[in-house]
């Protein structure tokens, strides 16, 4: 069942931001990927996206990759040896993940469960997520997609990554934004998305420094 009925159009491409104007520049900050998990007809997940990332962007200390699985599509069939085609669509995505510090991954609630196209994505890397922070902002009805990010969680720690406890979720999530994608309500929110970078920034930066000082072959 599709919770959030809202319509939207794919999100533009977004590259590495920079910290805004006026803000102290990180010599080395935590480069964040951000993962768009839905690639349903009618998502409303790049509504989501543009704000999270619109909270991010100020911080002198990440660095946001936003990865849409729409803008960039994976082989449906896993393989040990994917084809040209598959080798070429994966060499979009990999190097992104690997080349990331920590994730935070959108997603939706879709049958009380995350979307397919995110699971496969998932699945079709392993070492990118090792010994890395992920954070999550969830979509849906009234869950506010958390019954998702639960089942993400024991996936990722399966994946020997380390999940953040403080979440972003949008309960009812179509009456919360403004047609021009604007939050009506936005303190509570904004209050959160804090909270959980504040948590994510810390473990990335302990991990990394951890993978520098002893590699993670566990």
């Amino acid at each position: 069942m599709l919770m959030v009925t809202a319509t939207e159009t794919a999100a533009a491409p977004v590259t590495l931001t920079d910290a805004a104007p006026g803000a102290n520049p990180d010599p080395d900050p935590i480069r964040l990927a951000v993962i768009v998990g839905s690639t349903r007809e009618g998502r409303f997940g790049p509504k989501v996206a543009d704000w999270f990332t619109s909270r991010a962007a100020p911080r002198a200390d990440l660095r946001a990759d936003v990865i849409d699985l729409v803008d960039t599509p994976l082989p449906g069939t896993l393989s040990y040896r994917p084809s040209p085609e598959a080798a070429e669509a994966l060499a979009a995505v990999g190097p992104r993940l690997e080349a990331a510090d920590a994730f935070v991954v959108i997603t939706p609630e879709y049958n009380h469960s995350y979307p397919a196209s995110l699971k496969n994505a998932i699945d079709w890397h392993y070492t990118p997520w090792r010994a890395k922070p992920v954070g999550f902002v969830s979509y849906g009805g009234i869950s506010g997609g958390l019954r998702a990010v639960e089942h993400l969680r024991l996936v990722f720690a399966e994946l020997h990554a380390v999940t953040v406890r403080d979440t972003v979720s949008f309960h009812n999530a179509g009456d919360l934004f403004a047609p021009d994608g604007t939050l009506k309500d936005p303190e509570r929110p904004e209050a959160a998305a804090t909270t959980m970078l504040d948590q994510l920034a810390w473990w990335a930066r302990g991990l990394r420094e951890a993978r520098a000082a002893r590699p993670y072959d566990a």
